[in-house]
């Protein structure tokens, strides 16, 4: 049941990013659910994956390369879900700021 609520929850979150952001579109509330699920695929495997193999840059870096990752698996769930675009990397960028500053509080004020 939380797997569904958390869903759900980002599916929301996705779909105020899409209204938020230039270059983002979210189309319906489908596009927002599978781009929520596709996203949370991406994070759960090739995130990981990519984390590791960037490690030295992270670290370089003091962990903001962290938000290139996760812009780079915002344009990965967008080129596999019908009705999710995103123009070009800054808009996957800006994206990914604020999809994860929402998260946070989201996930402060829900207690996730």
């Amino acid at each position: 049941m939380d797997l569904i609520i958390h869903i759900l929850l980002n599916a929301v979150l996705l779909f105020i990013v899409g209204r938020m952001v230039d270059g983002i579109e979210v189309r319906d509330g489908k596009a927002a659910i599978f781009g929520a699920i596709v996203l949370g695929l991406a994070n759960a495997s090739v995130k990981k994956l990519l984390l590791v193999l960037t490690l030295p840059i992270t670290l370089i870096t003091f962990g903001l390369f962290v938000l290139v990752i996760n812009a780079l698996m915002l344009m990965l769930a967008a080129a596999f879900v019908d009705g999710f675009e995103i123009e070009d990397f800054s808009a996957a960028m800006w994206g990914s700021i604020a999809f994860s500053v929402i998260n946070f509080l989201a996930g402060m004020f829900f207690g996730m």
